[in-house]
């Protein structure tokens, strides 16, 4: 293994040269992204907006899912992203419930950036901490563009209080909010109390309190954040929002039709947050049709939608790998200025078409 060691290292690859592979792992990963959570919202507005022009492609999310372990799944997601950087490739991320009952996190993932130009291979990046940031830096873009124009949130409520809910904390604190109270809300006893531990060792401002039902989170909060497991509808009482709450629904199957219905709606991406049993979906299979959707976030963010402050405002995002592309090249191209870029020593073995 070769350490590009080189202040000029060059962040994209020479596709006119022989074609260089590197790995960067956790550790490379979370200190190109430390502390500039700011810079990620910008990075992933940005990308939305590519998203929305028609400058990507994103084909639809691929499930591995397993009879004898259904609780569990391998997703892929191939994207390609225009801009000036441009880039292909995809995350292959697992989801595994049973691993957080042996003390090993729930999701892991790799992705892999390939050269625009050649198709090869160029970077393979450990994945969870890209994809957990990505989804942050899209709810905390949601949570201040969705409350826009109504009064902006005080009160936050996580339910679910695992990887995914601190992480977005960490970029709503990231990005400039404050909140006079936190709540929180588990199935999990042990999940809650180490988001707390969190929430103290941040030195966060704001009263903390644990509820002890799902009903008290959400009439208690002004932005009700869902970061769970969950594979079904869980939350059916639309009164539950009838002091109109801020909700970005991350985890996306946790709210019944009933309550969608009676919310204005935003997704991320249309095709893609419509399917796979998700609430939209289901709600799409209920009514016969999509007219409870309002808009996209991007959609939202160029003014061609408005939304009311009179109503519960939902976000519902599926999350697009063209923001793991963006969020992951960002990575590629820190390590690589930093010039501790991690090149493994001949990977493509055969590269003389007729040897």
């Amino acid at each position: 293994m070769t350490v590009l060691s080189s202040p000029a290292a060059q962040p994209t690859p020479d596709h006119t040269a022989t074609p260089t592979f590197a790995v960067i792992p956790g550790a490379q990963v979370r200190q190109a992204l430390d502390g500039r959570e700011q810079q990620v919202v910008d990075l992933v507005e940005a990308t939305y907006r590519l998203h929305g022009a028609g400058d990507s492609v994103n084909p639809p999310s691929y499930f591995l899912r397993f009879p004898d372990r259904p609780s569990s799944r391998i997703i892929a997601l191939p994207a390609s992203i225009g801009g000036l950087n441009r880039v292909d490739g995809m995350k292959w991320i697992s989801s595994f419930p049973a691993n957080v009952s042996s003390g090993l996190p729930r999701a892991s993932a790799v992705l892999i950036l390939n050269d625009h130009e050649t198709g090869y291979p160029f970077a393979c990046l450990e994945s969870s901490i890209i994809s957990a940031t990505r989804t942050a830096a899209s709810a905390a873009l949601a949570a201040d563009r969705l409350s826009r124009g109504r009064s902006r949130p005080r009160r936050v409520g996580f339910f679910g209080t695992g990887l995914i809910a601190r992480y977005i904390h960490t970029f709503l604190a990231g990005t400039g909010w404050t909140f006079d109270t936190i709540g929180l809300h588990d199935l999990s006893a042990d999940s809650t109390a180490g988001f707390r531990g969190y929430l103290e060792q941040a030195d966060v401002t704001g009263e903390v309190t644990v509820h002890d039902s799902a009903e008290a989170l959400i009439r208690s909060s002004d932005l009700v954040v869902f970061a769970t497991v969950a594979g079904k509808p869980h939350v059916t009482e639309p009164a539950w929002f009838a002091h109109h709450p801020l909700v970005l629904h991350v985890s996306l199957r946790d709210l019944a039709p009933e309550v969608l219905l009676a919310s204005a709606n935003v997704v991320d991406d249309v095709e893609h947050c419509l399917k796979a049993d998700t609430s939209p979906h289901l709600t799409e299979q209920l009514t016969g049709g999509r007219d409870f959707l309002d808009g996209t976030l991007d959609d939202v963010m160029t003014g061609r939608v408005t939304l009311p402050d009179d109503r519960t405002v939902i976000f519902s995002p599926f999350g697009l790998g063209v923001l793991d592309l963006a969020v992951g090249k960002y990575v590629y191209d820190e390590v690589a200025r930093s010039g501790h870029l991690h090149l493994i020593d001949h990977f493509f073995h055969d590269l003389r078409r007729y040897g």
